[in-house]
């Protein structure tokens, strides 16, 4: 849908600054040369809704000059520099919450053109604990949103609900940020607490995770199992082993036992990247019960609380 929308604005940019344009250039001096004989043959000067009796602007024309610069700047603004996105789904809780209402900073991974997406400028690229949207490697239709966990080289584990990180390393590097070449770093957790989110009627255990340089939250279900025949299984590998692949990421979301992500699928290549979220603006809470009078889209509440910078 995004990417629908993003094809519209482009459309309506250039569709009404090409009739702003024509019209400025090829029929905008008639009318001009039509008011000036009026003006000549007049004997007092001619107020504006004169002049616009005897040279009407059309309507259409009309339109185009009102609606391009609003047209042009929100379509600049959303394909070049920040997006908004609504958060669909629990995966990244709790860092991100259904009914989060975020924007994405476009140009952090390259400025790319809003219909074909190619590469025009090449700016960064994502560091390990960055959340990303990206469209989903299955179905580029669709925009999905993760954490980068590995990067291209590294070599990743999840097993027993727990991060082993072996990181891409040059010749002779010992380390990478704070994490030794040649080794399986186990990302270190520490419990936070355990009656805050439910899953069903089974409580998930809130965990601090620390990435090099980076620490955040996430949520374990300690009585799910791990669904290792759903893996995607990259050859060479074992079931819950991953190599990422050159300009590829591999991808994870918050809520570990609840989260369609690149365990299941597999790899985001560097041209699905969309951009970071990086900002809360809104946040709404949905708590309309079955007995509600509400449709269940509609708002109970605003979390102003969860507004700011996403870590």
């Amino acid at each position: 849908m995004a990417g629908y929308f993003s094809i519209l604005l482009v459309i309506l940019t250039l569709g009404s600054g090409l009739i702003w344009l024509v019209d400025h250039l090829v029929y905008a001096p008639k009318r001009r040369e039509r008011i000036a004989i009026a003006q000549g043959a007049s004997q007092i000067p001619l107020d504006e809704d004169t002049k616009a009796q005897i040279a009407p602007m059309p309507a259409i024309a009309e339109g185009a000059k009102s609606i391009f610069p609003m047209i042009a700047a929100i379509t600049i603004f959303r394909s070049f520099i920040f997006e908004p996105f609504q958060i669909p789904s629990g995966s990244m809780m709790p860092t991100l919450l259904v009914g989060d209402f975020i924007l994405v900073q476009k140009y952090s991974y390259g400025v790319k053109d809003p219909v074909w997406r190619s590469q025009l400028l090449e700016v960064g690229e994502p560091e390990r604990g960055d959340i990303v949207v990206f469209k989903y490697p299955l179905d580029e239709r669709v925009d999905f949103i993760k954490r980068t966990i590995g990067l291209p080289g590294d070599r990743i584990v999840y097993r027993n609900k727990r991060l082993y990180i072996q990181p891409h390393c040059e010749a002779g590097q010992e380390k990478s940020g704070e994490m030794l070449c040649g080794e399986y770093n186990a990302v270190d957790m520490e419990i936070i607490n355990r009656d805050e989110f439910f899953q069903g009627p089974m409580p998930l255990v809130r965990i601090n995770e620390s990435l090099p340089g980076q620490a955040h939250h996430i949520l374990i279900n300690p009585e799910a199992l791990e669904m290792k025949g759903r893996y995607f299984q990259q050859p060479g590998t074992k079931a819950d082993e991953w190599v990422v692949p050159q300009d590829s990421y591999f991808m994870m979301g918050d809520n570990r036992d609840n989260s369609q992500d690149g365990r299941m699928w597999g790899f985001v290549p560097k041209e699905n990247l969309v951009g970071k979220a990086v900002f809360i603006w809104m946040s709404f809470e949905f708590d309309n019960g079955p007995d509600s009078l509400l449709p269940s889209w509609v708002p109970t509440g605003v979390r102003f609380e969860r507004l700011g910078s996403i870590q």
